[in-house]
């Protein structure tokens, strides 16, 4: 018999349909050749310090710094009958291999390794390693099984970010907790978070606005400005000046330029995303993408690629063909799919880019709740828009003079909307309006030499603003040097 350790039930049940495990016993299913059997998340976790020396239950300066010789762990609280089961499976005599079946990541590493040294398991073990949870990629990745020993790097990587957390955490809570008499949690994500957002904080706080003029011209319907005035009286005299002179296009320059596709989602860009259109934070943006990679209805959402491999080409002109027909805001968008700008080996490692599965576009939104239902709209316009033609625009800058002073507006004028098209589709199918987005200004036909007679001017008092607060978007965005994890409440 082979034991699969899946990382939760759900996942663990759908293995086990797909392998035809289909009797159901207490805390795992059995069938075909295989138990299939889950953790319950972090079934094992690092001891607290008290388990070392009971004298550490209570802080004293005099202990620290705490420096575990040889580390300890623990059954999770309220955790330990599945792990008594697994543990039996592990020892059962006619298991003779262990299929390592968490999450395809380096927390999902963790949570296993530590069952099986937990268990004292000596058997040797496979990894599963799959990007989508459809019956297909389960059936591929039991096929192609890995060595499990090939992910010891990173099982170390994920051991040594839970040892650090628990080094700073214990230590460094308990010297500034006795230090200021009273408990001060500091943890190696939440404290440099939280000096982020005091900092971000004392700036907006301490922000002095300044005032400052602009003075708007306005020449044949064209709203054209001038530089910043600190100094009021001199925007007065600037529009005085103008109102008694003649204005004269003495530049116009034409741009063609082109806005290149955008390239598909990795977790951090689609949280960012799904935060500035749709306020979702960036926990809730994960806990949705998870549930829908369970659903087997999008791949695997904890990755940094934003790239798929050349031997997806295939199957992903397919899934975008399936898109195109099953999706209504692409009903009469003609697109010509171009793959190679997806398409990169050297930057796909653990996992591709988050795409929609072949099951999604089989059942489409029936059943999803309306968070799911927007997470999905995104991930789907995405990839149609990353394969798309790019958008082609002409840009215009037009300056004036008038009583001495220069003036400029710009414009421009879309010659082909390309993936902005289905962007704009999508936003409109779902109800949303894209508030970042900026309105197109056409200017109209203008040429060099052009004067214009008695032009309106006005001057309009503006503010300096200070810096915004901090947003998911931002964490989002430093995640990497701030060491934020994707699991972490911080």
């Amino acid at each position: 018999m082979k034991l699969v350790i899946a990382e939760k039930p759900s996942v663990g049940a759908a293995i086990a349909a797909v392998m035809g495990a289909n009797e159901k016993r207490s805390g795992y299913f059995e069938g075909g050749g295989y138990l299939v059997s889950w953790c319950i998340g972090h079934l094992i976790s690092l001891a607290d310090a008290a388990t070392y020396n009971e004298q550490f239950r209570k802080w004293k300066y005099d202990d620290l710094p705490i420096v575990p010789q040889e580390w300890q762990f623990i059954v999770a609280s309220g955790k330990e009958q599945q792990f008594s089961i697994l543990k039996d499976l592990m020892h059962r005599s006619d298991v003779t291999e262990i299929i390592n079946a968490c999450d395809s990541g380096r927390e999902g590493e963790l949570i296993f390794r530590f069952v099986y040294e937990q268990a004292n398991c000596k058997k040797p073990f496979s990894r599963l390693w799959i990007s989508s949870m459809e019956a297909s990629a389960i059936r591929e990745g039991f096929s192609n099984l890995k060595d499990g020993r090939g992910y010891d790097n990173l099982y170390q990587s994920a051991l040594c970010r839970a040892k650090a957390d628990w080094l700073i955490g214990i230590n460094a809570t308990r010297l500034f907790s006795i230090l200021y008499h009273k408990t001060l949690n500091v943890g190696r994500v939440q404290t440099p978070t939280l000096a982020m957002l005091v900092n971000r904080d004392y700036a907006i706080s301490s922000f002095k606005k300044e005032k400052y003029h602009v003075v708007r011209l306005d020449v044949g319907g064209v709203a054209a400005l001038s530089e910043r005035q600190d100094d009021e009286a001199a925007a007065r005299q600037m529009k005085a000046a103008c109102e008694k002179s003649q204005a004269v296009c003495t530049s116009l320059k034409k741009e063609k330029k082109t806005a290149a596709p955008p390239k598909l989602f990795d977790l951090t860009a689609l949280q960012r995303e799904a935060n500035r259109l749709y306020g979702f934070t960036a926990k809730q943006t994960l806990d949705y993408a998870q549930a829908l990679y369970e659903k087997r209805l999008l791949t695997y959402p904890r990755t940094d690629s934003k790239y798929i491999t050349s031997d997806m080409e295939g199957s992903t002109k397919e899934l975008i063909t399936g898109l195109c027909a099953a999706l209504p805001f692409m009903q009469g968008v003609k697109l010509q799919a171009d793959l190679a700008r997806i398409c990169d080996n050297s930057k796909v490692t653990d996992h591709h880019a988050i795409l929609p599965t072949a099951e999604f576009v089989k059942t489409g939104f029936s059943s999803l709740a309306e968070s799911e239902k927007k997470l999905m709209t995104l991930v789907c316009a995405k990839l149609l828009c990353a394969v798309a033609a790019p958008y082609e625009y002409e840009a215009v800058t037009a300056v004036f003079t008038c009583g001495g002073y220069t003036f400029t507006a710009k414009g421009r004028t879309t010659l082909c909307e390309g993936w902005r098209e289905i962007e704009r589709l999508s936003r409109a199918a779902s109800g949303e309006q894209d508030e970042d987005a900026e309105p197109e200004a056409v200017l109209p036909p203008l040429a060099e030499g052009q004067t214009f007679d008695n032009p309106a001017a006005e001057i309009s008092e503006r503010y300096t603003q200070p810096p915004k607060a901090f947003t998911d978007v931002i964490f989002c965005e430093r995640k990497e040097w701030i060491g934020i994890e994707e699991r972490s409440s911080a």
